[in-house]
Formats: C-alpha cells, sequence, structure tokens
C-alpha cells in the first residue's frame, strides 16, 4: 500500500497518510480523506457538544495532509459547513471539499427527498454561501432514500447539476446512493468523477462496479466504510485484527485501501485523537491469507 508523508497537527509527529493519492476531477487528492457528518449534533442535527473541539478536528485535518473533504450542508442542517468555512477559510490550496444535495432536514431528523430543479439550484447556493466560495469543488447529487438506493431515472436532476456546472458554480460532479444504472445514465449526461455509495466489508454489492469504474478512472467513495449505525461485527474480523496486533475498524480501514485504488476513504470522527488513531490504523497491512479471510465477511 502506498503512503504519503506528512505531519500532525502539531507538527511534532510524523504521521503517514496511508493509500497514497488519487486524482479526482483534475485535482490530486489523498485517498484517505475525512468525512464532516459527525461533527453536527447527536443524530446529524444541531450544533456539535464541543464547538471548539469540532473546529480543532478539522485544523487536525488540514494538518495531517489530508486533501478531501466531505460535507452537506444538510448535515445540521448548515451547521458541518459553517464549521468548515470558520476553521479552514481561506481554504488551502490543495484541499478540495465535496458536498452534497438531494435530500433536506426535517425536524424530525428526517431526509426528505429535494431533488426538482428549484430544489437543487437553491441547495447549491446554501453550499456556495455557507462555505464562503464562488464554485463548488464537487457537487455529489444524492438518490434514493434512507433505505439505500431505488430504481428511476437520474436525468432530471443530474440535468440541472450538469446546467450549473456549465454556468461555473460547479467544477465537478459525482452521484450518491445510486445504481449501477444510474450511474450509467448520469455519465452519458456529463463527467462523473465519483461515486458515493454505501460499501464496507459487510457490504459488497458494488463489488463490480467498483471494478469497472477504476477501469475508467473514477473514484469510488465508501459511506459508512465502518457500518455507520451498525459497527462491523465479524469473527473473521476479530481474528485478522488480533494477527495484525490491530483493532477490527483499523483492518476495516485498510482493507477498503487494498480493495482498489479507485477507493477513496471518509472516515468521520468529532475527536484529533480518534483522527489520528483512523490514520494509523488504516495503514495496516494485510496479508493475502488476511485477505482471504476478510473476503468470505460480505459474500
Amino acid at each position: 500500500m502506498s503512503t504519503t508523508s506528512t505531519s500532525d497537527a502539531t507538527g511534532s509527529t510524523p504521521l503517514v497518510l496511508p493509500g497514497g493519492t488519487w486524482t479526482l476531477g483534475g485535482r490530486e487528492v489523498t485517498r484517505f480523506g475525512y468525512g464532516a457528518m459527525q461533527l453536527a449534533g447527536a443524530w446529524v442535527m444541531g450544533p456539535p457538544a464541543d464547538h471548539d473541539g469540532a473546529l480543532a478536528v478539522l485544523r487536525a485535518v488540514v494538518g495531517a495532509g489530508i486533501t478531501h473533504i466531505d460535507t452537506s450542508d444538510a448535515y445540521g442542517p448548515h451547521i458541518t459547513n459553517d464549521l468548515i468555512r470558520e476553521a479552514l477559510h481561506p481554504y488551502p490550496g490543495p484541499l478540495l471539499v465535496a458536498t452534497k444535495v438531494g435530500a433536506n432536514r426535517d425536524a424530525r431528523g428526517g431526509w426528505p427527498t429535494a431533488r426538482r430543479p428549484e430544489d437543487l439550484r437553491r441547495q447549491v447556493q446554501e453550499n456556495l454561501q455557507a462555505l464562503g466560495v464562488d464554485v463548488l469543488d464537487l457537487v455529489n447529487i444524492r438518490m434514493g432514500d434512507a433505505n439505500g438506493p431505488q430504481v428511476g431515472s437520474i436525468a432530471e436532476a443530474f440535468e440541472t447539476l450538469a446546467q450549473l456546472q456549465q454556468d461555473g458554480l460547479v467544477r465537478h460532479l459525482g452521484v450518491s446512493n445510486v445504481t449501477a444504472g444510474q450511474v450509467a445514465e448520469a455519465r452519458a449526461i456529463a463527467p462523473v468523477v465519483c461515486v458515493q455509495n454505501m460499501y464496507n466489508l459487510a457490504v459488497r454489492h458494488d463489488d463490480d462496479l467498483i471494478d469497472d469504474l477504476a477501469r475508467d478512472g473514477i473514484a469510488y467513495v465508501p459511506f459508512f466504510p465502518l457500518g455507520g449505525f451498525t459497527p462491523l461485527q465479524s469473527d473473521a474480523l476479530s481474528a485478522v485484527a488480533q494477527r495484525r496486533s490491530a483493532t477490527p475498524m483499523a483492518v476495516a480501514l485498510s482493507w477498503l485501501l487494498q480493495r482498489s485504488p479507485n477507493v477513496l476513504l471518509i472516515p468521520g470522527t468529532k475527536s484529533v485523537k480518534h483522527l489520528r488513531e483512523n490514520i494509523t490504523g488504516a495503514a495496516t497491512m494485510l496479508s493475502e491469507q488476511d485477505l482471504a479471510d476478510l473476503d468470505t465477511i460480505g459474500r
């Protein structure tokens, strides 16, 4: 596994970002990125319990050399984008901030869809304003619902984003929570630089899609890489972790990086200590036997 050398947020202890880099929309980014969703309050609603701690995590992310942050104005709502701007604006040149549109939040914490053209234009404007930029680096359109991808056309929503790209408000486009058919439909409309779906050791439905995207130079960004609200549990995972003197979560992250060079990680955390643990854990080297044992989990 290739690595990228850097230093921690204090500049005192060297860190090595595992996985090296990937070219995302013409920008070289670290394959080990950061997902900002957990910076909001409980159930991704409201402000964080520790505002200064959230800012410290974001600064530690950049200090560690990470150049890919994933966010959405629906997180909070509006909370994580505001934190990112407060902590990091003006943004370092190498940093790519990817955001997501296609859903609102309701008072009960639900994620009702919002994919009409007027919804998407409004959400892009809200992301621009909250992040304090004139152009968004990357916008993913969230399809499906809380149960996962749903069959249906992506054309109207993706055409709206493609027009916003032509208008100069968005640099690059991606798709999220989608079927392989919807990926193909979107690619027929405008270039897609990444696909963001749920995928981890136990959820392997996108195996073929990942390989197809890798051949075409398109990134695959798994959300819930550690199982999300249901953390990964497996005897095989525990056995490999014990052999490697690592935590099961470290092994799960490392497996994703070794799965394919186009897989970009965005594990989230609200703790600087946990951020460092994720970075060092994802650098765990897995043997062919480890990989074979882990391969039995999701199949």
